[in-house]
């Protein structure tokens, strides 16, 4: 490959794995003598259009780490967007989020300098016009002249020839052609993935990973190109609360039972969904809370916890399923601002479920009673959702895993202390990861502590076979279930059953495994 200079492309950083992916540039440029000089305050006057509220997300994620799923609705109502311009507006943000790996190795080549060697706005507006020129049916001069006057909308007006003079030359070649010249001299087939699908190599290698486990390996290019399409936007009714409209039918959602497909590109806008009745919901997510709410009938009384509840779909879909049994549930997270979240997002169901801010790694020693069922919707990489959270690939490193490894296993740990005898437990990432995933629950298993004494793993495919509405195809994990986008059509969730007999008894579920 050729030598790309700088920190933002796939040799300098950010398919590479070696660095955060993050590509700001520092807050002073050097001047002439190399002292550095601040950058005078710009003022954004950005337009109320496509473009706009596009280089806003953009912009807001580069500068502040906001998540571009949460924003670009915020943005797009704010901007009172027609419905096709609304559309512009996410294929814009999202895409150059997504692809911002490769983008930044092809502005390195058509600038001559590195991504670190550029004004952090003018870098965003190159970005977001580089997405028009090779991934969107733009004509070149209207990318490149709408491009430059956003430019000027942010107060770069020192930075409009640069940019201009980048745009013109990205515009010279197609995508492919650009990305068959930073391939020229690049052999390593993970790291020629990385460069085509935008993707940071230690992803891709971890991708690999976990298909090859269950006999899959061949499947990364067309795993990694579902990672770069839109998703669409699918939405639960919660049982008790909601029910799909008989127009509606022919949208459901292939295998959760309670999903279907929304029909407007603004769910906010449904009535349903502003009352909490139906919310916004990937079907992964829906399947990993219903295979531990419908893997057999709930005894009234029970007690359900939902470990790690922020921001709180997960526990909404929970609570409406443990109310329809008779069961209770409570809600736990560390964070008093996804506290909060939850708190709201459960509103509707009522007032009886009770929501607490504390520790999931104490949840065993704090409470006494123990729980019946338990989600653990363990703190990850994210790596399953890339579809949704286009910066999301950027934002880790493979330095990241074993910290969060770490914490995973002793959320699990704590989760099972707390698991009552005859209890079953849902260890859940979105992530496919094997040091997430499996590792981890390898690692507690074989753990030679009083509490974890006994527990076994549940056929949770076997469970899920009950619960959806079309088959799964899934691979043998030992009892794990790994979901896939370009298999499922939803996040890569990765599920796991597990059970603590109840003395004196057999299995609770016909679905052990030995």
């Amino acid at each position: 490959m050729r030598n790309v200079r700088g920190g933002g492309g796939p040799r300098g950083g950010a398919a590479r794995g070696s660095g955060s992916g993050r590509t700001k540039a520092p807050k002073a440029t050097p001047g002439p003598a190399g002292a550095p000089v601040e950058r005078p305050a710009r003022r954004s006057r950005l337009p109320a259009t496509a473009r706009g509220v596009a280089l806003e997300v953009v912009r807001a994620v580069a500068r502040d780490d906001a998540y571009a799923n949460l924003l670009l609705p915020v943005a797009i109502r704010r901007a009172r967007l027609s419905t096709a311009d609304s559309g512009l507006a996410t294929e814009l943000a999202y895409g150059t989020l997504r692809r911002r790996g490769l983008y930044d190795a092809i502005i390195v080549e058509a600038s001559g300098r590195g991504v670190d060697r550029i004004d952090a706005d003018a870098l965003d507006v190159v970005r977001l016009g580089a997405h028009q020129l090779l991934a969107m049916r733009v004509p070149a001069h209207a990318a490149v002249g709408e491009t430059v006057e956003l430019s000027r909308a942010i107060g770069a007006h020192r930075a409009t020839g640069f940019i201009n003079a980048v745009l013109r030359r990205i515009a010279e070649r197609s995508e492919q052609e650009w990305t068959d010249l930073l391939l020229a001299d690049e052999t390593d087939p993970d790291a020629r993935l990385a460069i085509a699908t935008a993707h940071p190599l230690w992803v891709v290698a971890a991708l690999r990973s976990a298909l090859e486990r269950e006999g899959r390996g061949a499947e990364l290019p067309v795993l990694l190109a579902a990672d770069n399409a839109s998703p669409r936007v699918t939405l639960v009714a919660l049982p008790g609360l909601a029910v799909v409209p008989p127009e509606l039918e022919g949208s459901r959602t292939h295998h959760s039972p309670l999903g279907y497909v929304s029909p407007s590109g603004d769910p906010a806008a449904d009535p349903e969904v502003a009352a909490g009745r139906v919310r916004v919901q990937d079907e992964g997510s829906q399947l990993a809370a219903l295979a531990l709410s419908r893997a057999r009938p709930v005894t009234a009384g029970e007690r359900w916890l939902d470990l790690c509840a922020g921001p709180g779909g997960k526990a909404a879909l929970l609570a409406a399923e443990a109310i329809a049994g008779g069961a209770t549930l409570v809600a736990n997270e560390v964070v008093p601002a996804r506290a909060e979240l939850v708190r709201k997002a459960l509103a509707p169901l009522g007032d009886g479920i009770e929501v607490r801010t504390g520790d999931g790694r104490t949840i065993d020693a704090t409470d006494a009673e123990g729980f019946d069922r338990i989600l653990l919707d363990a703190p990850c990489t994210g790596l399953g959702a890339l579809r949704r959270r286009p910066e999301a690939r950027w934002r880790k490193t493979a330095a990241d895993v074993p910290e969060l490894a770490a914490l995973q296993t002793e959320l699990l740990e704590s989760a099972i202390g707390a698991l009552r005898p005859g209890g079953l437990l849902a260890y859940v990432t979105c992530s496919p990861h094997p040091a997430e995933t499996r590792e981890v629950v390898d690692r507690v298993l074989a753990s030679d502590t009083v509490a974890t004494a006994g527990i076994r793993r549940v056929d949770t495919g076997a469970v899920l076979a009950g619960v959806v509405r079309e088959p799964l195809d899934l691979g043998d994990l030992d009892g794990a279930v790994q979901l896939w986008p370009h298999r499922h059509g939803g996040d890569a969730m990765f599920i796991q059953l597990l059970e603590r007999p109840a003395p004196e008894a057999g299995p609770a579920l016909d679905t052990l495994r030995a």
